[in-house]
């Protein structure tokens, strides 16, 4: 059965940032040592002790949340103390891969990102008109990697598995759940090799 639509994620896949990251995880590390009534340094290290626990990917909203923190919360101080407008610099040919591939599939987002955040780097990469469906923390305030999101994103775009191609740049975050479900994953660590995609249309 063919595809009828890919669904990105967004931090890792549609841009490529490190600096934009190290503010998420700064953001983290100083929520953890308010809550916790740490040293920053003393917060960093219990972070990375819990995500290097968890045995689902180790995502930072798993780890906040395990230390006694909420996604909302998180998520608020993430809007508040990130900046992509300052980091971000769209790139034309991820933006044409999209439009290349929007000519045959319907495009989608998954992002473990909140709303807010989300809208302002896909702005700022130049991509946000090119999404058909924005799925993001705040629609499930579950984070990934989720059963049972999967299914109500397929639900919602009205499409079965196989016919469903899921794009991330952490395999047990974003790919391993889709794949065990039918879908078909696309696992890339670089700008090049989402660019491989347009191999999709041609």
């Amino acid at each position: 059965m063919s595809i009828k639509a890919i669904v990105f994620d967004l931090d890792g896949t549609l841009y490529q940032e490190e600096r934009l990251g190290e503010e998420v995880n700064r953001s983290a590390i100083l929520y953890v040592a308010d809550l916790k009534k740490l040293s920053p340094a003393e917060a960093e290290a219990l972070l990375e002790e819990t995500r290097t626990a968890d045995g689902a990917g180790g995502t930072l909203s798993r780890a906040v949340v395990a230390l006694g923190g909420t996604l909302q919360e998180m998520h608020r101080r993430f809007a508040a103390d990130c900046h992509p407008e300052k980091l971000l610099k769209p790139d034309r040919r991820v933006r044409e891969l999209l439009q290349l591939l929007s000519t045959r599939f319907r495009l989608h987002l998954y992002t473990n990102n909140n709303r807010d955040l989300s809208r302002r780097i896909m702005a700022q990469i130049r991509v946000d008109d090119l999404l058909d469906r924005v799925f993001t923390i705040e629609d499930y305030w579950i984070p990934k990697p989720d059963r049972r999101i999967i299914e109500d994103i397929l639900a919602k775009i009205g499409c079965l598995p196989q016919e469903t191609l899921f794009v991330g740049d952490r395999y047990r975050v974003d790919l391993a759940v889709p794949e065990s479900m039918g879908c078909p994953v696309f696992e890339m660590k670089t700008t090049e090799e989402l660019l491989t995609l347009a191999d999709l249309v041609h």
